[in-house]
């Protein structure tokens, strides 16, 4: 009975590995044909800052001051990014062991709620002072902007910096 559960066991992991091998190369190869293509969307896209000056009007002095206010966003936010990974890190790591409990499960998804609520917590903070740099004419562009931003999915810009 042993033996043909670890045959059984063998054969599920193989089928698994080579349909995660196809799904990478299915990927890879819809990535580097999707870069080539010159009608994509993406590629034309500006960055947001650019678009919000765009769209808001945005004087050079409220592009200095939304600069700096980033700035010192980015720096309160990173910690706290790290932190979320490190939750879920350990959340999923739980994965490993067989024997983990229930109230040890809610613990670590309570953690990571818990970071992602504090980082959440601090960019509606941020976007509460970037909206008080626009005039109450701008103000309106600047929401209907951000309900644009949310709709798009994604912060592409701070994906660029990773590179």
């Amino acid at each position: 009975k042993r033996g043909q559960i670890i045959m059984k066991n063998t054969k599920i992991l193989t089928l698994a590995v080579v349909v995660l091998l196809l799904s990478n190369i299915a990927l890879v190869a819809f990535m580097l044909t999707g870069k080539n293509r010159k009608g994509d969307k993406r590629q034309e896209r500006r960055p947001p800052f650019e678009m919000m000056v765009k769209e808001l009007g945005m004087t050079e002095e409220q592009q200095r001051d939304y600069k700096a206010l980033k700035e010192e966003h980015m720096k309160t936010v990173k910690p706290l990014f790290d932190s979320v990974k490190v939750a879920k890190s350990a959340f999923l790591a739980l994965t490993k062991d067989n024997t983990v409990t229930d109230s040890l499960i809610n613990l670590h998804s309570l953690r990571v709620s818990e970071n992602q609520a504090a980082l959440d917590k601090v960019t509606f903070e941020h976007f509460r002072k970037v909206r008080k740099l626009f005039t109450a004419e701008q103000q309106p562009k600047f929401d209907s902007f951000m309900q644009k931003m949310m709709q798009r999915g994604g912060r592409r810009d701070s994906a660029e910096k990773r590179k």
